[in-house]
């Protein structure tokens, strides 16, 4: 397979995982318009750092499972219940009264570009959303397991999340509006996009009894 086309499906794939308002774009998209813009590619780069390691891991973790069909029916019901009680979470975490903005401290720039290695450090989503999606491009015949295949998906997908976070940077402006931004709408965007992979995850668990 032609690593340009599976570097562009990477980017494709991750580029569209971050569209939805998240915690790393938000992020990324303040520090922009409290400090500069040259802050919020700091802590984007630093982002599409840990985003390389977790998009290996996810590639591995699919290679994997592509040998143990048996654990992937194990993990759909995990997955199920943790999608499930996110949703909860998120649901419940909107309806309460957001505090107040409170303005953060100028941070330098190494700063934060450690801070946009520890935020996407904590965001594990991608590495469940990378597997599963390395997983449906091999049964496609669109990507291997080998080394250069795998590389040039991590390539495809660090430069998709940043072509992203770059957008909000600098696009913020015309993409906003109060609600969609709202701390608590974002909530439930959230909560609603985890309610429905939590129920595509029990229709495939129901149609495999």
């Amino acid at each position: 397979m032609d690593i340009t086309f599976i570097f562009f499906l990477g980017l494709v794939i991750a580029f569209v995982g971050v569209i939805p308002p998240g915690l790393l774009n938000m992020t990324a998209a303040k520090i922009s318009l409290k400090e500069d813009a040259n802050r919020g590619i700091l802590f984007s780069i630093g982002v599409c750092v840990i985003v390389c390691l977790q998009t290996y891991l996810a590639a591995i973790f699919a290679k994997y499972l592509s040998n143990h069909s048996e654990v992937i029916t194990i993990l759909q019901r995990v997955a199920f219940v943790i999608f499930v009680l996110i949703t909860i979470y998120f649901l419940l975490l909107a309806r309460k009264q957001p505090k107040p903005d409170v303005e953060a401290n100028v941070r330098s720039k190494h700063r934060r570009f450690f801070q946009g290695m520890l935020l996407s450090a904590l965001n594990v989503f991608p590495i469940p959303y990378q597997a599963y999606m390395t997983l449906t491009l091999a049964s496609f015949g669109w990507l291997t397991f080998e080394i250069y295949s795998i590389i040039a998906y991590v390539a495809g997908a660090a430069t998709g999340t940043f072509v992203m976070l770059y957008i909000y940077i600098f696009f913020f402006d015309k993409i906003k509006n109060e609600k969609l931004t709202s701390q608590k709408s974002m909530n439930y965007i959230i909560g609603t996009i985890t309610g429905i992979i939590a129920i595509f995850t029990l229709i495939n668990i129901i149609k495999e009894i």
